[in-house]
């Protein structure tokens, strides 16, 4: 079991935590609505941190006779979570922003708040690089929604940094605020992006055309071992690819020829796109399924 996903997982979460009380901590002190507002973020982040780390270690789970297409379902279940976590977390900043509006603003300290935001920037910056480079190499959606969120979190504090700024130059209060809200409906498009995101896997969207470019390129290879195919699917479950097609070969064959030509169509597309689950339904050829297959060899000799 790759236990790399779930360390950076643990990694993220501790380090949210931490985030967290140093932006709470500060962000009393510095009486800013924008700090704060990152701070209740944070609280959210933590949250979503401990859903990708639980369900990166259920997904990484082998399959087994109650869940014999494995357990990488989780992950759109976690990408979900993240994104109803993130739009609550904006709903709090937007009513805490608008009261700042409304109300009194006070007095904001602006270089402790500063100091808070700048430590978040580089701590989320440095961790969001090297989850989403765990995230392409294990093919885990929940890692993909952290990671994606921690950039949120990148651009949040760059954008409260900009506040803070505003603040200290012209001495208006109101800065913090309206720098709030651009950080509400920020999150806001965020969410929007993972939960659409989680729907494809959880609707067995098939795989991009790349994927799919690259198992007809080893059709295409077998071209003069099969006679042509049909009924390719093809669909994500976590890191997981399930792929099947039927394949028509000569009704001549034996069946240690076909099971042979069956087993190196799937080493290969396996190897071609790792993390794949191949089956193919191998059946005699009578000719009707021969034109997609001889028209993916003609364009790949053109």
């Amino acid at each position: 079991m790759n236990q790399a996903p779930q360390r950076i997982a643990a990694i993220g979460l501790v380090t949210t935590a931490c985030l967290l009380v140093l932006k709470l901590t500060l962000g009393l002190i510095s009486d800013s609505i924008a700090v704060l507002s990152d701070a209740v973020d944070s609280g959210t982040d933590l949250t979503a941190a401990t859903a990708a780390l639980v369900s990166v270690r259920i997904a990484a789970q082998p399959a087994d006779e109650a869940h014999p297409y494995g357990h990488g379902k989780v992950e759109s279940l976690s990408a979900a979570v993240a994104a109803t976590i993130i739009g609550v977390g904006g709903g709090f900043i937007v009513f805490g922003a608008i009261s700042r509006l409304i109300g009194d603003a006070p007095e904001i300290n602006v270089g402790v708040g500063l100091v808070a935001m700048v430590v978040s920037a580089v701590a989320n910056l440095i961790l969001a690089i090297f989850m989403r480079r765990e995230a392409r190499r294990a093919h885990s959606m929940a890692l993909n929604a952290e990671a994606t969120h921690l950039q949120t979190n990148v651009v949040q504090a760059c954008v409260i940094i900009v506040g803070l700024l505003l603040v200290g130059a012209t001495d208006e209060p109101l800065f913090d605020p309206l720098t709030a809200l651009c950080l509400a409906a920020y999150m806001g498009w965020t969410a929007v992006g993972l939960v659409r995101t989680a729907l494809s896997d959880i609707m067995d969207e098939a795989l991009p055309a790349e994927d799919v470019t690259a198992i007809h390129d080893v059709l295409a290879a077998h071209r003069d071992q099969i006679r042509g195919f049909h009924r390719l699917r093809s669909r994500r479950s976590g890191a997981t690819r399930h792929i099947d097609m039927h394949v028509s070969v000569d009704s001549a064959l034996t069946v240690v020829d076909v099971h042979d030509i069956s087993d190196s169509i799937e080493r290969e597309i396996a190897d071609r796109l790792p993390g794949s689950e191949v089956v193919i339904h191998l059946e005699p050829d009578d000719g009707a399924h021969r034109a997609e297959l001889e028209e993916i060899v003609r364009d790949r000799a053109g």
